[in-house]
């Protein structure tokens, strides 16, 4: 053989090698046998084990349906484990006969995975379930606490000899055997399917007086059950309650949302799960021999943010599913043209080989080359545009398992202390309800976390992305503090807790974004109310440290902080050693970041109690990098909030009650001229125009005049967002405009405007005007005053009877609740409790603390006469924390004693 032809045939296998090396990679097979034969669910199952198969390049997944034949099942096992996959999932149909096929994938050497029902015998690797005696639990305390005095209740069951079936009714009946006023009137045997159980219970609400309650294993038997009862019309004297709570047009979220059934229990399919622990297996990782799923309770009230979440999720996998199908095109891409590249290069080396033979072919040789330099440009754009991919894969990957990751580790506690708490009201023989006060208190005091949670996660979301910036505006440190103890003193009254608060007699200017401050300090005074004991202290204490800051103390007589945690209870999710009540370790991190964002410091003490500190910086020459607003605080806090400095009015002094005008006006000679005539009668605001919604919001002042022709909105836009936002929509909208025609004067009118003046204008009737719509919220203010208790009686129209019917309502809901907060109430309202204080104070002219209090005094007063319940009785009835303050209170109402009144 010549040195010529030993040359190419080296060449040839070099090619060859490499081209082979391209399409060699080390992959696991996992072998899965389905169950489920509804395709909702098969479809849930099968999708998320794909997704999460798709995210480990190594794993190979191959699923096969039973359609819910036993037969069918051991075959498939017996096939997978003779093809000799490298973990085997299994979801049986039934435990006892797939036992014996599983202990030999075990026996053979074969990892296997069970999930959603178990087998006889623990011979097998790893189980993946929610827990079905928990279920069968949630479902007998869901009926309980829906409850209402003796009821009866049918149990349809699932197949017999499946495990679920079995576990579920061992959970329901361990329930409701302890509870007297529940009685099982009939149990069905179903097989999972509706039509199974369709004619079973047609007989038995023959036969029987109509149940309460219908507990069904499965949400499809569920389905049926409803189909029979609304085939007597009985669809709404039976409440049904369903088990699988899965995602789609005929899910079992679907149905509660629909209305067909009350509730239903989510039962995870753990698809994703099986796959995250085979390639735990597969690693050589010890695993737990059972992980068990969360379950929750799908109702009325959460179904639609599970529908939001489930929504979510599809979405996400969705996009996952996208972005792997086009990197997986990109990766065939690549590789055709990296073993072209290898083809080319060979070809190169040939034909460079070959040119020495002969000179002809130095011209291919130069174009070959030139077709290799666009083919590795491509290749690198190409390469480029899969590592964008991949990393935009890998952001969206990593921010969902972090999100739920820490979303469900916070959840936790305070879910396990209100389920702690209903499990053990429902144990207890003895159903005295003064016996449970500790129990209900945790349930609400922990649910009011998890809505707080809420809040922190968003907060401490936007501040890991750094997209938070503060707008400081210029303060009085003393009235912003002051106006937050005024908040936080009614609370500590309850819990016999001496609140103070010392500072100078000068006002001390800083520069602060109010609402970041107002939630650090929020943050710190709660904590210290939660840890400090009856009859102890806290001290809010204002001291100028030196010329450049401020310091503002805030120390409690609680348990304290051990000093080697000073630091670290600031750190994210984390709390003091010696704290055992349930925290998101959110609130220290997000106030301390708000302060060091102002460029502030937060330090920590603790002897015989904590002690925090908090110096800001005076000046606004630290705050270069933000927006910052030069505003002039005048005496009070309210006055924090002008946007313009009003005229100098000489020595006129306004009483501390008088009414209030915002003037919005961009012209700035006829806002001097308002203001000038106005300010010997009136608390009087000016804006230009430019955010003057955002003002009126701050300030709800009494009365509105308003420009049409403004820099940023018009004053038809302005009128329109005002009248259209609950917090201002009672405040009068006086439009002085140059604008005379017709059609402005409708569109204003329609807008919401009270009434329509023109320029130029008679300052008596602009007067008269402003005084008439007074006079009228005047009016309507006396007229809820004195039929506040009539109001749920009445057709509602105006939105400030929908408001006060709706406020009404939530604090009756929650009258008995001695911690029912102005915060609280705010959330459910959906507005801040700032301007909650002022709606109601411009509607009935008292406070909302004084309104929640009067309504408890009323609804003690109608006990009193009414009912025998003794005082203590009442009193704790209506949401005082003790019988004592509660006479204090109605004797400051009414004049006499609660006794003396009953006599």
């Amino acid at each position: 053989m010549t040195l010529f032809k030993k040359i190419i045939f080296l060449l040839l296998i070099l090619v060859i090698c490499s081209c082979a090396s391209e399409t060699e990679s080390t992959s696991f097979r996992i072998g899965f046998s389905q169950a489920m034969t509804t395709d909702n669910w098969r479809k849930q199952m099968n999708r998320s084990m794909q997704v999460e198969a798709s995210l480990h390049p190594g794993l190979q997944l191959e699923i096969k349906d039973a359609q819910n034949d036993v037969q069918r099942q051991i075959e498939q096992i017996e096939s997978l484990i003779e093809q000799g996959v490298d973990v085997l999932i299994v979801s049986p149909i039934q435990s006892q006969p797939i036992t014996p096929v599983i202990e030999k994938a075990m026996n053979t050497g074969i990892p296997t995975i069970v999930i959603d029902r178990k087998i006889e015998g623990s011979n097998y690797t790893s189980y993946i379930g929610a827990d079905n005696v928990e279920i069968g639990k949630n479902a007998a305390n869901f009926i309980l606490s829906h409850s209402n005095g003796e009821i009866e209740v049918v149990e349809i069951t699932g197949l017999k000899g499946s495990s679920p079936a079995y576990e579920r009714s061992e959970g329901f009946a361990s329930v409701i055997q302890n509870a007297n006023e529940v009685k099982l009137a009939s149990q069905i045997r179903g097989d999972w399917e509706k039509a199974s159980v369709k004619k079973q219970l047609e007989n038995i609400l023959d036969s029987i007086k109509t149940p309460d309650f219908i507990f069904v294993h499965n949400d499809r038997m569920a389905l049926g059950a409803w189909e029979v009862a609304r085939s007597r019309n009985l669809e709404d004297d039976i409440k049904i309650i369903g088990v699988d709570g899965l995602f789609g047009p005929s899910g079992g979220i679907q149905l509660v949302k629909e209305g067909l059934l009350t509730a239903t229990i989510l039962y995870p399919t753990g698809g994703g799960e099986a796959i995250k622990l085979a390639d735990r297996i597969l690693s050589g990782e010890n695993v737990p021999k059972n992980n068990i799923l969360s379950t929750v309770i799908i109702d009325s009230v959460n179904v639609d943010i599970m529908q939001n979440q489930f929504n979510r999720i599809n979405q996400q996998q969705y996009d996952i599913e996208k972005q792997q199908e086009i990197i997986g095109q990109q990766l065939a891409t690549y590789r055709s043209q990296s073993i072209l590249i290898k083809v080319m290069i060979g070809l190169s080396m040939l034909l460079f080989i070959l040119g020495l033979w002969a000179g002809y072919l130095v011209y291919k040789l130069k174009k070959s080359k030139r077709k290799l330099e666009i083919n590795n440009k491509k290749i690198k754009t190409q390469r480029n545009q899969i590592e964008t991919f991949a990393e935009k894969l890998q952001i969206i990957n990593e921010s969902k398992i972090n999100f739920f990751t820490a979303l469900s580790h916070e959840f936790k506690t305070p879910l396990s202390l209100i389920i702690s708490s209903i499990e053990s009201i429902t144990d207890r023989e003895n159903k005295n309800i003064q016996e449970f006060s500790y129990e209900t208190s945790l349930i609400v005091n922990n649910s009011k976390r998890l809505l707080r949670l809420i809040d922190e996660l968003l907060d401490f979301r936007k501040l890991e992305s750094g997209n938070l910036k503060p707008r400081p505006v210029r303060t009085g440190i003393i009235g912003f503090l002051q106006n937050i103890y005024e908040d936080f003193k009614s609370e500590a009254l309850r819990k016999s807790i001496q609140l103070e608060i010392k500072a100078p007699r000068n006002e001390v200017e800083v520069y602060i974004d109010r609402n970041m401050m107002d939630k650090v300090f929020y943050n710190i005074l709660s904590n210290a109310l939660k840890f400090t004991p009856h009859n102890g202290k806290i001290l809010i204490k204002i001291e100028e440290s030196t010329k450049n800051s401020v310091e503002i103390r805030i120390k409690d007589s609680g348990i304290g902080i051990p000093k080697e945690e000073w630091e670290q209870i600031f750190d994210p999710f984390r709390q003091a050693s010696n704290n055992a009540r349930p925290s998101s370790g959110l609130g220290l991190y997000i106030s301390k970041q708000y302060i060091e964002l102002h460029k502030g410091k937060i330090e920590v003490y603790s002897h015989q109690g904590s002690e925090f500190k908090i110096t800001i910086l005076k000046g606004d020459d630290h705050l270069k990098e933000y927006e910052v607003e030069k505003i002039d605080p005048g005496n009070t806090y309210q006055k924090q909030f002008e946007t313009v400095s009003p005229p100098e009015i000489g020595e006129v002094t306004l009483p501390e009650n008088a009414e209030s005008i915002l003037i919005i006006e961009d012209n700035p000679d006829l806002s001097h001229l308002l203001s000038k005539k106005f300010s010997n009668r009136y608390k009087v605001y000016l804006s230009d125009g430019r955010k003057a919604v955002e003002m009126a919001l701050d300030l709800i002042p009494d009365i509105i005049i308003c420009d049409l022709n403004l820099p940023e909105k018009s004053g038809f836009e302005i009128s329109r967002e005002l009248k259209n936002d609950l917090r201002t929509s009672h405040i009068p909208t006086i439009i002085l405009t140059a604008l005379n025609d017709e059609e402005s004067r409708l569109k204003a009118l329609k807008a919401g405007a009270d009434a329509y003046i023109t320029k130029p204008f008679n300052f008596e009737i602009l007067l008269e005007s402003l005084r008439t719509a007074l006079y009228n919220r005047e009016k309507l203010r006396y007229y809820y005053t004195n039929r506040i208790d009539r109001i749920a009686d009445e057709n509602f129209e105006d939105s400030e009877q929908q408001f006060l019917k709706e406020l009404n309502e939530h604090i009756q809901n929650n009258l008995k609740d001695p911690d029912f907060s102005v915060e609280e109430l705010a959330r459910l309202l959906k507005i801040s409790r700032v301007q909650l204080y002022r709606k109601v104070k411009a509607l009935l002219d008292m406070s909302i603390s004084e309104y929640i209090n009067e309504q408890r005094l009323r609804k003690a007063r109608h006990l009193l006469q009414d009912t025998s319940l003794n005082i203590s009785e009442i009193a704790y009835s209506v949401g005082f924390s003790s019988p004592g303050y509660f006479s204090t209170s109605f004797k400051n109402k009414y004049g006499e004693s609660p006794k003396q009144f009953r006599k």
